[in-house]
């Protein structure tokens, strides 16, 4: 039932609770949603890695909430250690995936699923369509790839979004990262060959909440039935991870958030070897996510301005 006797909404379950991308929604939701509760389930109550008991503990949460819709932010995102750590990545990204399309499958529960560029071996500078023959370099981008095959697999009602190179308000990323060392050193090193959309864990999260009620309904509001399967969503127009270095400082330096801007020397990736390979090319073909959903993709300049002040 879509609503309760108090006339009450059903909530939507959030999967994961600290993630850039789930603290971006617990932010955001009461603003796009302010009717729909978000319940959020993170660990213990809800173990991504917990094998067999993951499915009893997902399925006492939906018996009990009833959601009208879930969204599963958790993923592991150790990128260099999942190398190392293949089964937990595995477990978390691949099997953990499977058990809850399959059991939202079941009751005919809608599920937004994030993914990842990673899934594409990054070779070629076309960007990558959602129908694009996925080739995963590392562990990362195989798990991620497991869980998107089991999502399917479900045959469910199911959003699968891939995105790129996300950066947030909240939680560990590259902006933060690139603002420390600028503090410290007066040279930075950075790759110039890998492009990509560098994507706000904000922007992921108003186009999830602005699609949430629409997901519900079963409808588009552009296309009539709501186009489920894999889409794309990253931020345009592509650059490299120096050129998004670049004005990462270029904006923190006007913002007063650096004192001095420290100098950016552009290397290739071989230069800063790493356990993991990235792929060289992230690019993203989001047209049809815009077309499908009538939502525009994030211009990533902008996003970063946001982001910088609110930490100002």
């Amino acid at each position: 039932m879509e609503s309760s006797l108090t006339g009450r909404l059903d909530p939507i379950l959030l999967i994961g609770r600290s993630g850039q991308v789930a603290s971006a929604l617990q932010r955001l939701a009461p603003t796009w949603l302010p009717q729909r509760p978000l319940l959020v389930a993170g660990r213990p109550q809800l173990d991504l890695a917990a094998g067999v008991s993951l499915e009893h503990q997902f399925r006492a949460l939906l018996d009990l909430h009833r959601p009208a819709l879930a969204i599963n932010a958790a993923a592991y995102t150790a990128v260099d250690r999942a190398e190392s750590e293949a089964a937990l990545a595995m477990a978390v990204n691949g099997d953990a995936v499977g058990v809850i399309a399959r059991l939202c499958a079941e009751r005919g529960l809608p599920l937004f699923q994030l993914s990842t560029d990673y899934v594409f071996a990054g070779d070629g500078l076309r960007p990558w369509s959602p129908g694009d023959l996925p080739n995963p370099l590392g562990v990362y981008g195989a798990s991620k790839l497991a869980g998107e095959r089991q999502l399917l697999a479900a045959q469910g009602q199911a959003l699968l979004l891939r995105v790129s190179w996300v950066f947030g308000q909240q939680g560990a990323n590259f902006v933060r990262t690139m603002l420390r060392l600028a503090a410290e050193r007066p040279q930075l090193r950075v790759v110039d060959d890998q492009v990509g959309g560098p994507t706000s864990a904000e922007s992921i999260a108003r186009a999830l909440l602005q699609l949430a009620e629409p997901a519900i309904a079963r409808r588009s509001p552009l296309t009539g039935p709501f186009p489920w399967g894999i889409h794309h969503y990253a931020g345009q127009p592509a650059v490299s991870w120096h050129g998004f270095a670049q004005e990462i400082i270029d904006q923190a330096l006007a913002l007063g958030l650096i004192g001095k801007a420290p100098e950016l020397l552009a290397i290739p990736s071989s230069d800063y070897p790493l356990p993991a390979p990235r792929p060289l090319n992230s690019r993203l073909d989001c047209s049809g996510f815009s077309q499908a959903f009538g939502l525009e993709v994030p211009l990533w300049r902008e996003d970063l301005r946001q982001c910088l002040e609110s930490w100002r």
